[in-house]
Protein backbone atom coordinates (compact mmCIF):
# COMPACT_ATOMS: atom_id res chain seq x y z
CA UNK A 1 0.00 0.00 0.00
CA UNK A 2 0.92 3.66 -0.52
CA UNK A 3 1.32 5.69 2.53
CA UNK A 4 2.27 9.03 3.27
CA UNK A 5 3.16 10.09 6.57
CA UNK A 6 2.30 13.87 7.60
CA UNK A 7 5.03 14.56 10.07
CA UNK A 8 6.87 11.28 9.32
CA UNK A 9 10.37 13.17 10.06
CA UNK A 10 9.33 13.61 13.96
CA UNK A 11 9.54 11.96 16.78
CA UNK A 12 6.54 9.28 16.06
CA UNK A 13 5.81 9.99 12.49
CA UNK A 14 9.69 8.39 11.84
CA UNK A 15 9.29 5.37 14.64
CA UNK A 16 5.87 5.13 12.68
CA UNK A 17 7.56 4.94 9.25
CA UNK A 18 9.87 2.59 10.15
CA UNK A 19 7.04 0.66 11.09
CA UNK A 20 5.31 0.65 7.84
CA UNK A 21 8.31 0.34 5.67
CA UNK A 22 9.09 -3.15 8.04
CA UNK A 23 5.54 -3.92 6.86
CA UNK A 24 6.60 -4.08 3.22
CA UNK A 25 4.15 -0.51 2.42
CA UNK A 26 5.40 2.22 0.13
CA UNK A 27 6.36 5.68 2.03
CA UNK A 28 5.63 9.14 1.58
CA UNK A 29 7.58 11.17 4.71
CA UNK A 30 5.66 14.71 4.22
CA UNK A 31 7.19 17.34 6.90
CA UNK A 32 8.18 21.03 7.17
CA UNK A 33 11.44 20.33 9.23
CA UNK A 34 9.82 22.83 11.85
CA UNK A 35 10.72 20.25 15.19
CA UNK A 36 12.61 17.42 13.49
CA UNK A 37 15.40 16.71 10.80
CA UNK A 38 15.59 15.38 7.34
CA UNK A 39 18.11 12.59 8.68
CA UNK A 40 15.03 11.04 10.59
CA UNK A 41 13.42 10.07 7.70
CA UNK A 42 13.73 6.23 7.60
CA UNK A 43 16.68 4.80 4.37
CA UNK A 44 13.83 3.68 1.71
CA UNK A 45 11.21 6.43 2.39
CA UNK A 46 10.22 9.14 -0.29
CA UNK A 47 10.75 12.59 1.60
CA UNK A 48 8.67 15.89 0.20
CA UNK A 49 9.84 18.95 2.10
CA UNK A 50 6.18 21.23 2.91
CA UNK A 51 3.71 22.35 5.33
CA UNK A 52 0.09 21.35 6.36
CA UNK A 53 -0.84 25.00 5.62
CA UNK A 54 0.05 25.03 1.94
CA UNK A 55 -3.02 23.62 0.76
CA UNK A 56 -1.67 23.01 -2.98
CA UNK A 57 1.50 21.28 -1.96
CA UNK A 58 0.15 19.51 0.00
CA UNK A 59 -2.70 18.34 -2.31
CA UNK A 60 -0.02 17.46 -4.69
CA UNK A 61 1.96 14.96 -2.06
CA UNK A 62 -0.99 13.08 -1.23
CA UNK A 63 -2.26 12.26 -4.48
CA UNK A 64 -1.96 8.72 -5.88
CA UNK A 65 -1.53 7.48 -2.48
CA UNK A 66 -3.68 4.76 -0.62
CA UNK A 67 -3.97 6.46 2.91
CA UNK A 68 -2.96 9.04 5.46
CA UNK A 69 -1.18 9.09 8.45
CA UNK A 70 -1.23 12.48 10.11
CA UNK A 71 0.83 13.63 12.68
CA UNK A 72 1.45 17.06 11.82
CA UNK A 73 0.98 19.21 14.85
CA UNK A 74 2.22 21.78 17.38
CA UNK A 75 1.42 19.35 20.82
CA UNK A 76 3.04 21.32 23.97
CA UNK A 77 -0.19 21.38 26.45
CA UNK A 78 1.09 24.45 28.20
CA UNK A 79 2.23 26.03 25.74
CA UNK A 80 -1.44 26.03 24.21
CA UNK A 81 -2.78 27.94 26.92
CA UNK A 82 -0.60 31.23 26.25
CA UNK A 83 -0.52 30.64 22.38
CA UNK A 84 -3.89 29.29 21.11
CA UNK A 85 -3.77 31.12 17.94
CA UNK A 86 -0.90 29.49 16.93
CA UNK A 87 -2.28 25.95 17.68
CA UNK A 88 -5.71 26.72 16.22
CA UNK A 89 -3.81 27.45 12.88
CA UNK A 90 -1.48 24.74 13.15
CA UNK A 91 -3.75 22.11 14.30
CA UNK A 92 -6.96 22.76 13.09
CA UNK A 93 -6.84 24.90 10.67
CA UNK A 94 -3.80 22.61 8.82
CA UNK A 95 -5.96 19.13 9.55
CA UNK A 96 -8.78 21.31 7.44
CA UNK A 97 -6.19 21.48 4.30
CA UNK A 98 -5.62 17.90 4.98
CA UNK A 99 -9.02 16.76 4.81
CA UNK A 100 -9.65 19.08 1.90
CA UNK A 101 -6.62 17.45 0.21
CA UNK A 102 -7.61 13.69 0.78
CA UNK A 103 -11.36 15.05 -0.52
CA UNK A 104 -9.80 16.21 -3.57
CA UNK A 105 -7.64 13.54 -4.16
CA UNK A 106 -9.88 10.56 -3.45
CA UNK A 107 -8.12 9.40 -0.66
CA UNK A 108 -10.56 7.87 1.77
CA UNK A 109 -8.35 6.34 4.85
CA UNK A 110 -7.02 8.74 7.16
CA UNK A 111 -5.50 7.79 10.76
CA UNK A 112 -5.08 10.61 13.03
CA UNK A 113 -2.91 11.58 15.69
CA UNK A 114 -5.40 12.31 18.86
CA UNK A 115 -4.39 12.63 21.95
CA UNK A 116 -5.79 11.75 25.65
CA UNK A 117 -5.78 15.59 26.46
CA UNK A 118 -9.10 15.21 24.87
CA UNK A 119 -10.48 13.68 28.34
CA UNK A 120 -9.65 16.28 30.20
CA UNK A 121 -10.04 15.83 34.01
CA UNK A 122 -10.73 11.77 34.39
CA UNK A 123 -14.21 12.07 36.07
CA UNK A 124 -13.20 7.94 37.19
CA UNK A 125 -10.33 5.91 35.95
CA UNK A 126 -8.78 4.11 33.83
CA UNK A 127 -9.90 6.80 30.88
CA UNK A 128 -12.31 4.46 28.09
CA UNK A 129 -13.30 5.70 25.11
CA UNK A 130 -17.16 6.41 26.74
CA UNK A 131 -15.54 8.72 29.25
CA UNK A 132 -16.72 12.17 28.62
CA UNK A 133 -14.52 14.59 27.07
CA UNK A 134 -13.96 17.96 28.33
CA UNK A 135 -10.21 19.69 27.44
CA UNK A 136 -8.69 21.20 30.29
CA UNK A 137 -5.92 22.77 28.03
CA UNK A 138 -6.01 24.65 24.17
CA UNK A 139 -4.01 21.95 23.09
CA UNK A 140 -6.34 19.06 23.74
CA UNK A 141 -9.65 20.95 22.47
CA UNK A 142 -7.84 21.28 18.81
CA UNK A 143 -7.61 17.57 18.93
CA UNK A 144 -10.96 17.45 19.71
CA UNK A 145 -12.09 19.53 17.27
CA UNK A 146 -10.16 17.71 14.64
CA UNK A 147 -12.38 14.65 15.55
CA UNK A 148 -15.73 16.06 15.17
CA UNK A 149 -14.34 17.33 11.53
CA UNK A 150 -13.15 14.18 10.69
CA UNK A 151 -16.45 12.63 11.73
CA UNK A 152 -18.55 15.34 9.35
CA UNK A 153 -16.29 14.75 6.21
CA UNK A 154 -16.87 11.05 6.49
CA UNK A 155 -20.83 11.32 6.92
CA UNK A 156 -20.58 14.07 3.72
CA UNK A 157 -18.18 11.63 1.80
CA UNK A 158 -16.27 8.51 1.59
CA UNK A 159 -13.65 9.48 4.64
CA UNK A 160 -12.91 6.24 6.34
CA UNK A 161 -10.37 7.30 9.64
CA UNK A 162 -8.91 6.17 13.19
CA UNK A 163 -8.49 8.21 15.44
CA UNK A 164 -5.62 7.31 17.93
CA UNK A 165 -5.63 8.90 21.46
CA UNK A 166 -2.44 8.41 22.41
CA UNK A 167 -1.41 8.60 26.10
CA UNK A 168 2.43 9.57 27.13
CA UNK A 169 4.34 8.51 24.06
CA UNK A 170 8.10 7.74 25.18
CA UNK A 171 10.88 5.47 24.34
CA UNK A 172 13.05 4.69 20.82
CA UNK A 173 13.20 2.06 18.43
CA UNK A 174 14.39 -1.11 20.46
CA UNK A 175 16.77 -2.04 17.31
CA UNK A 176 18.19 1.56 17.04
CA UNK A 177 17.55 2.15 13.45
CA UNK A 178 15.19 5.37 14.54
CA UNK A 179 17.92 8.16 15.99
CA UNK A 180 16.56 11.75 15.61
CA UNK A 181 16.03 13.25 18.70
CA UNK A 182 12.96 15.67 19.80
CA UNK A 183 13.80 18.88 18.96
CA UNK A 184 13.32 20.86 22.31
CA UNK A 185 11.00 18.40 23.93
CA UNK A 186 8.25 19.21 26.32
CA UNK A 187 7.66 16.13 27.91
CA UNK A 188 8.68 13.93 31.07
CA UNK A 189 11.45 11.65 29.73
CA UNK A 190 12.95 13.33 26.76
CA UNK A 191 13.54 16.57 29.28
CA UNK A 192 15.04 13.65 32.10
CA UNK A 193 17.45 12.37 29.39
CA UNK A 194 18.46 16.14 28.52
CA UNK A 195 19.62 16.42 31.93
CA UNK A 196 21.10 12.84 32.00
CA UNK A 197 23.53 14.20 29.35
CA UNK A 198 24.20 17.48 30.80
CA UNK A 199 22.03 19.31 28.10
CA UNK A 200 19.87 20.92 30.80
CA UNK A 201 20.44 21.89 34.72
CA UNK A 202 17.58 20.13 36.38
CA UNK A 203 14.58 18.74 35.58
CA UNK A 204 11.43 20.54 36.94
CA UNK A 205 8.92 19.17 38.77
CA UNK A 206 5.87 20.46 38.11
CA UNK A 207 3.38 20.14 41.21
CA UNK A 208 4.41 17.82 43.99
CA UNK A 209 0.54 18.50 46.07
CA UNK A 210 -1.44 16.33 43.85
CA UNK A 211 -3.38 13.23 45.12
CA UNK A 212 -0.99 10.78 44.16
CA UNK A 213 0.90 8.38 46.09
CA UNK A 214 4.02 10.89 46.27
CA UNK A 215 2.06 13.96 45.44
CA UNK A 216 3.31 14.06 41.71
CA UNK A 217 1.57 13.52 38.35
CA UNK A 218 0.27 10.04 37.29
CA UNK A 219 0.94 9.21 33.30
CA UNK A 220 0.27 6.16 31.69
CA UNK A 221 3.67 6.32 29.28
CA UNK A 222 2.94 3.90 25.94
CA UNK A 223 6.45 3.24 23.61
CA UNK A 224 6.65 4.92 21.05
CA UNK A 225 7.38 1.37 18.63
CA UNK A 226 4.10 0.60 20.50
CA UNK A 227 2.23 3.45 19.23
CA UNK A 228 3.32 2.81 15.78
CA UNK A 229 2.76 -0.79 15.25
CA UNK A 230 -1.13 0.36 16.00
CA UNK A 231 -0.82 2.76 12.89
CA UNK A 232 -0.39 0.52 10.74
CA UNK A 233 -2.50 -1.94 12.12
CA UNK A 234 -5.23 1.12 11.91
CA UNK A 235 -4.58 0.77 8.75
CA UNK A 236 -5.43 -2.53 7.72
CA UNK A 237 -8.58 -2.19 10.53
CA UNK A 238 -9.35 0.76 7.73
CA UNK A 239 -8.64 -1.19 4.58
CA UNK A 240 -11.05 -4.15 6.26
CA UNK A 241 -13.88 -2.47 7.49
CA UNK A 242 -16.18 0.29 6.15
CA UNK A 243 -16.67 1.54 9.91
CA UNK A 244 -14.58 4.53 11.49
CA UNK A 245 -12.71 3.71 15.05
CA UNK A 246 -11.88 5.80 17.86
CA UNK A 247 -9.38 4.11 20.18
CA UNK A 248 -7.10 4.63 22.85
CA UNK A 249 -3.43 3.74 23.07
CA UNK A 250 -2.40 3.25 26.24
CA UNK A 251 -0.28 1.01 28.96
CA UNK A 252 -2.55 0.88 31.18
CA UNK A 253 -0.32 1.24 33.80
CA UNK A 254 0.46 4.68 35.80
CA UNK A 255 3.94 5.93 36.47
CA UNK A 256 4.20 8.85 38.45
CA UNK A 257 7.20 11.33 38.11
CA UNK A 258 8.94 10.13 40.79
CA UNK A 259 8.72 7.04 40.16
CA UNK A 260 10.12 7.25 35.83
CA UNK A 261 12.85 9.61 37.28
CA UNK A 262 14.07 7.16 39.89
CA UNK A 263 13.60 4.47 36.70
CA UNK A 264 15.82 7.06 35.16
CA UNK A 265 18.98 7.45 37.85
CA UNK A 266 18.77 3.77 37.91
CA UNK A 267 19.46 3.29 34.25
CA UNK A 268 21.78 5.76 33.15
CA UNK A 269 23.74 5.83 36.96
CA UNK A 270 22.87 9.65 36.63
CA UNK A 271 22.46 12.26 39.96
CA UNK A 272 19.62 14.06 37.66
CA UNK A 273 18.91 16.75 39.89
CA UNK A 274 15.60 18.54 40.05
CA UNK A 275 13.61 21.79 41.36
CA UNK A 276 10.04 21.67 42.38
CA UNK A 277 7.71 24.18 40.64
CA UNK A 278 3.91 24.67 40.59
CA UNK A 279 1.37 23.18 38.71
CA UNK A 280 0.76 24.17 35.09
CA UNK A 281 -2.57 24.74 34.18
CA UNK A 282 -4.43 22.25 32.29
CA UNK A 283 -2.88 19.68 33.66
CA UNK A 284 -4.67 16.99 35.46
CA UNK A 285 -3.71 14.75 37.99
CA UNK A 286 -3.97 11.30 36.95
CA UNK A 287 -4.48 9.90 33.66
CA UNK A 288 -4.43 6.04 32.67
CA UNK A 289 -5.99 4.57 30.01
CA UNK A 290 -8.15 1.84 29.36
CA UNK A 291 -7.12 0.21 25.86
CA UNK A 292 -9.24 -2.55 25.75
CA UNK A 293 -11.06 -1.29 22.71
CA UNK A 294 -7.51 -1.33 20.42
CA UNK A 295 -6.62 -4.98 21.69
CA UNK A 296 -9.66 -6.15 20.76
CA UNK A 297 -10.61 -4.25 17.03
CA UNK A 298 -6.82 -4.01 16.26
CA UNK A 299 -5.04 -7.08 17.85
CA UNK A 300 -2.99 -4.76 19.61
CA UNK A 301 -0.54 -5.87 22.14
CA UNK A 302 2.13 -2.98 24.09
CA UNK A 303 5.16 -5.24 23.42
CA UNK A 304 7.94 -2.44 24.84
CA UNK A 305 6.13 -0.39 27.49
CA UNK A 306 7.76 -1.17 30.84
CA UNK A 307 9.38 1.44 32.55
CA UNK A 308 13.15 -0.29 32.12
CA UNK A 309 12.34 -0.53 28.23
CA UNK A 310 10.98 3.06 27.96
CA UNK A 311 14.28 4.39 29.90
CA UNK A 312 16.63 2.03 29.08
CA UNK A 313 15.75 2.33 24.79
CA UNK A 314 15.62 6.32 25.48
CA UNK A 315 19.04 6.44 27.10
CA UNK A 316 20.31 4.50 24.04
CA UNK A 317 19.40 7.15 22.02
CA UNK A 318 20.98 9.96 23.83
CA UNK A 319 24.06 9.17 25.31
CA UNK A 320 24.79 7.88 21.07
Amino acid sequence: MRVIVIGGAGYIGSHVAQELLDRGHAVTVFDNLYSSARASVPPGARFVHGTILEPERLTDAIDGHDAIVHLAALKAAGDSMHAPDHYATANIGGTIHVLNAARRTNTDRLVFSSSAAVYGEPRYLPIDERHPTDPTNFYGYTKLQIEGLMEWYAKLGTLRYAALRYFNAAGYDPSGRVRGLEYQPANLLPVIMEVAIGAREALSIFGTDYDTPDGTGVRDYIHVSDLASAHALAIEYLERNERNLVVNLGSETGLSVRELLETARSVTGRPIPTREVARRAGDPGTLVASSGLARRELSWEPRYSDPNTLVTTSWDAYRR
